[in-house]
């Protein structure tokens, strides 16, 4: 039987290798495969990924070392339906969302901020919730906390003691931000995420590449971009039960990088999102050189799963092997443990959910070529999917819409012309409140006192379009 034949061999599956099938209707399930660099990995989920295209569902994949943007391009010639994404725009069209939509969680987390950093952070987004700030880029991020700290004495009457220093810091990790151009992530025209559900006129799904060579560079950047899309799927997405097929599936490639350092109370929210996610009809798929970078929390929530070579030349190794082992379904025909130093390049161990949900029993398995081509396109190829991409034209343009930054520097611009100009020395005492302290505390004591005021916000504290 070809390869061609392979993908479409059983109906409602995707053929992963001989006799060895995941179930189209267990894929929102989750999965995760692990192995040593080198082993395989990369081809498995290239052909995965693109086996569920082939079944009508779209997919989100990481490209993180360079070559799997030729998932896009068929071994004959031509292209599979695919849009290439970059966050940086040199490699695919402009990924990006806004401040006031990723929220103070995962922003506290890509900026590094300390625990009362972080509370001043989420201090600054409920000062532009009440007053009704768009937090679209830095600039907007920066006027606001030049506001939270010119008005810190009306504002921690409110909320709380607001430090100068902690304002001081939260502005210098902004100018470290925009030092490593992770500023390119915030802006707008912001992802519509009916940009990821797309499928082609014959019912494939469109695979959806982000190029992640660059990002991967900046870890705490690339961990963001990527809860930032679970989040927004969670939030956004209705609830839809158990469906013949999901309606999407992502592929995170180094997914350790979304764990290392993040806070109890963001592990928390991730656990909750891959939880729950599946049943909006999503599957998360974590890519990984050892099944031990996840955590035990997240891990239990994979039931799809595909492990290729561990290495055992430490004690530490070895302790991991056996922690691997452990995760399968035990095959009495050989020893889990020992296969797992034994795998060639491109075998796996492969443990998938039957239809009743139960994990098959662990096989080992020779994991079959993709379709598409193995390596990356030409700069040619590049440019050529681009210029037909579907989305064409609507990411590629910087838009800067009336934002906190406008409305702010006009705010304190009207504040100026009205304070009435002195001559000689100012008298001694309690001085009157400036126009924008008044201000100030007439609006946080007004949104206080009204219900239904705040804007709602979502898993990771982002701020609901409406």
């Amino acid at each position: 039987m070809s390869a061609a034949a392979d993908l479409s061999a059983v109906r409602d599956a995707v053929q992963l290798a001989a006799n060895t099938h995941l179930l189209l209707r267990r894929a929102n399930r989750h999965g995760l495969i692990t192995g040593a660099t080198g082993t395989g990995k990369t081809v498995t989920l290239q052909r995965l990924a693109e086996g569920l295209a082939a079944q009508g569902v779209p997919v989100f994949v990481c490209d993180v070392k360079g070559d799997l943007s030729g998932i896009a391009a068929c071994k004959e010639g031509g292209f599979n339906p695919a849009i290439l994404w970059d966050v940086f725009g040199a490699q695919g069209h402009r990924l990006r969302t806004t401040i006031s939509e990723i929220g103070p969680l995962l922003l506290a987390r890509l900026l590094e901020l300390n625990e009362i950093q972080s509370g001043v952070l989420n201090v600054a987004f409920k000062v532009a919730d009440e007053q009704g700030l768009l937090l679209l880029d830095l600039k907007d991020l920066r006027a606001l906390l030049d506001y939270v700290s010119d008005n810190a004495k009306a504002i921690s009457d409110q909320y709380g003691l607001i430090a100068p220093t902690s304002v001081a810091a939260i502005q210098r990790a902004l100018v470290q931000l925009e030092t490593d151009k992770a500023d390119a992530f915030f802006g707008e025209p912001a992802l519509e995420l009916t940009d990821l559900l797309r499928t082609d006129i014959n019912g494939r799904g469109l695979i959806s590449i982000l190029s992640a060579e660059q990002l991967y560079l900046r870890p705490g950047l690339y961990a963001c971009v990527l809860l930032w899309l679970l989040a927004e799927l969670f939030e956004e997405l209705p609830e839809a039960g158990d469906l013949p097929k999901p309606k999407l599936c992502l592929f995170f490639d180094e997914a350790h990088l979304l764990f290392k350092d993040a806070p109890k109370v963001l592990l928390e929210k991730i656990e909750q999102a891959v939880r729950l996610i599946r049943s909006k009809g999503v599957g998360v798929y974590f890519i990984t050189q050892n099944p031990i970078d996840i955590p035990v929390s997240v891990a239990g929530q994979l039931g799809n799963r595909i492990q290729h070579a561990l290495r055992a030349f430490t004690p530490a190794d070895q302790k991991s092997v056996k922690a691997a082992a452990d995760t399968f379904r035990t095959n009495p025909a050989f020893s889990t443990q020992d296969a797992i130093t034994a795998l060639a390049v491109g075998e796996a161990l492969i443990s998938l959910l039957e239809a009743n949900g139960a994990p098959q029993m662990v096989e080992r398995v020779k994991i079959s070529l993709p379709e598409s081509r193995l390596g990356p396109l030409t700069s040619d190829e590049r440019a050529q999917l681009l210029a037909g991409s579907v989305v064409s034209g609507r990411y590629d343009k910087d838009i800067d819409r009336e934002s906190a930054y406008e409305r702010l520097t006009q705010k304190t611009v009207t504040a100026q012309k009205a304070e009435p100009m002195t001559e000689g020395p100012k008298p001694r005492g309690r001085q009157p409140e400036s126009l924008v302290t008044a201000v100030t505390k007439s609006v946080l004591r007004a949104a206080a006192s009204q219900v239904g005021r705040e804007i709602m916000r979502g898993l990771f504290g982002s701020m609901r379009r409406r």
